[in-house]
């Protein structure tokens, strides 16, 4: 018996299926088994990621009755159908975003979350950096006093070349909205986690910086260089965009911009985001985050990850002493312990993302691209349940 007592199913052994399988790991699960695009790649990543089988199919993985939870890391438009396939076997599941590849589906995967009574998250894992807590307890604690400006950016290049080219570019697997639904989303939630308030109109424009793309074989996600055969294919149209600028009003009164991009060179996952007060200013970047940027008029300080120092719901995710940095990974680790725990013992610990979440996130998407579409400001509907 494993330390959690849980059997986990990966469907999808890309970079991002081997993050899972490896906080699964570590959160004491067993990895029952793997499903790839192929049975032979399925194999392979099961002897990969340590897993005890390899599927013919994710559909054959998440009927299997030795799986407790499914961890869906496939393309986007695979989610919405694996999810409801696993939500109907009984399953718990944790769902890479997007949620779905529309708003529709993800609001129909939130409701069959409900009534599963399983558990269902959304790996919306910058929450779990115990910096980002430590602003969001500054900010609840009124610290800053009224927020009035919610800005800042995320920033790729993984995508910056024609020679570049990945299943996200094309919107029949990854959707109509490629940047901002794959990383532009994480921003908003940070923000709208951070900050307590809610983006309730926008204005967005989107550019397709590379109009064309040549076909041949797929870049790995964030690879640093393009593969050996790179110039063997024809070149395609692009239909999705590689720039997201998006200016906000919140329900609170404050005003907000975001930058987001895939084809900003030398930035590899630069998110950056500042939220502005009366009283002062807070600002985290996920690629230096064991400071949190504290600005005020007499002076600004680096609040160093400290446990000592830290807010409870900080300190909670502090599990290195100071000096010893965390990172993207241990996020992931504490946000899958996080799910096992719900699992387990059937109380949510504060803070995790779940369907309704992904839910939001879609929303934004589709505001984000009809006001893009339609040059036109838009208004957000409310979320009726978030994880905040």
């Amino acid at each position: 018996m494993t330390r959690s007592g849980l059997r986990v199913g990966i469907a999808g052994a890309g970079f991002i299926g081997a993050v899972h399988a490896r906080s699964a790991r570590l959160a004491g699960a067993h990895i029952a088994g793997v499903a790839a695009s192929t049975p032979d790649s399925a194999a392979r990543a099961a002897d990969r990621l340590g897993a005890a089988k390899a599927y013919t199919s994710a559909e054959e993985l998440v009927a299997d009755p030795d799986v407790d939870v499914v961890h869906i890391c496939t393309p986007n438009h695979l989610h919405a159908p694996l999810a409801h396939a696993a939500l109907a076997a009984g399953k718990h599941v944790v769902c890479e975003k997007p949620l779905a590849t529309s708003l529709a589906e993800a609001e129909a995967l939130d409701d069959a979350a409900r009534v599963a009574g399983r558990v269902a998250a959304v790996p919306f894992v910058y929450r779990y950096y115990p910096t980002v807590r430590e602003a969001r307890a500054r900010v609840a604690g009124d610290e800053l006093g009224a927020v009035h400006l919610i800005h800042g950016a995320y920033l790729q290049d993984w995508l910056l070349s024609a020679e570049d080219h990945n299943w996200r570019v094309d919107p029949g697997l990854g959707g109509a909205s490629r940047a901002f639904a794959d990383i532009g989303s994480h921003w908003c939630d940070l923000a709208e986690f951070v900050s307590g308030h809610r983006i309730a109109r926008l204005a967005a424009r989107t550019h397709t910086a590379v109009p064309e793309r040549r076909d041949g074989p797929a870049r790995a996600a964030f690879a640093a260089t393009a593969g050996e055969d790179d110039g063997a294919g024809a070149l395609r149209a692009v239909a999705t965009e590689d720039v997201a600028l998006v200016q906000f009003e919140t329900d609170r009164g404050a005003v907000g911009s975001l930058v987001v991009s895939q084809v900003s060179a030398g930035r590899k996952n630069a998110l950056w985001l500042e939220v502005d007060a009366a009283d002062g200013a807070l600002a985290f970047n996920q690629e230096e985050p064991e400071s949190l940027w504290w600005g005020r008029r007499a002076a600004a300080t680096l609040l160093r990850r400290d446990p000592a120092t830290l807010s409870p719901s900080a300190a909670r995710l502090a599990t290195l002493p100071p000096g010893h940095p965390q990172g993207y990974a241990d996020c992931f680790d504490l946000f899958v312990a996080d799910v096992y725990a719900a699992i387990r013992e059937g109380v949510e610990p504060d803070g995790l993302p779940r369907f309704a979440d992904g839910v939001r996130a879609a929303r934004l998407t589709e505001s984000v691209m009809a006001s893009a579409r339609d040059q036109r400001w838009v208004d957000v509907p409310a979320p009726v349940e978030v994880s905040r």
